[in-house]
């Protein structure tokens, strides 16, 4: 199966932290995404651009297309980071964050990719994913 997982960290998730803290933060994150690719799970992990770089494409009203920029006040929590990986199960993709430095900082939300590639009128599937 596979589960994209969701980095979501609070406005002041790093107050406190230190140039050098976060240098080897990330030096760890880097080391946990090698680890997860060395076994076979990790498809794709990227930390987002700053969320003032943001713009929402908003479809829900009629006729016009709305785009807004960010970031919302109302927002507590920004996604900062995705990854995508495989796993057998949920209880297997949660065991491969227990070790992940970020996790200290955010919070992990994984969930399950939609597996059913064949439900459109057409018959057509979804494109597989081909990182590269």
């Amino acid at each position: 199966m596979k589960f994209l997982c969701l980095f979501h960290f609070a406005p002041d998730a790093f107050a406190g932290v230190t140039p050098e803290e976060m240098r080897r933060l990330d030096d760890a994150t880097i080391e946990h995404d090698q680890k997860l690719r060395a076994g076979g799970h990790l498809l794709l992990a990227s930390p987002l651009a700053d969320v003032s770089t943001e713009e929402v494409i908003d479809r829900r009203r009629p006729v016009r297309l709305n785009e807004t920029d960010g970031p919302y006040a109302e927002a507590k929590e920004v996604v900062g980071g995705v990854v995508l990986i495989q796993a057998a199960d949920m209880a297997e993709a949660k065991a491969l964050f227990a070790d992940d430095p970020i996790a200290a900082h955010c919070r992990i939300q994984i969930r399950p990719l939609h597996e059913n590639d064949r439900h459109s009128e057409t018959g057509e599937g979804r494109p597989e994913f081909r990182p590269g």
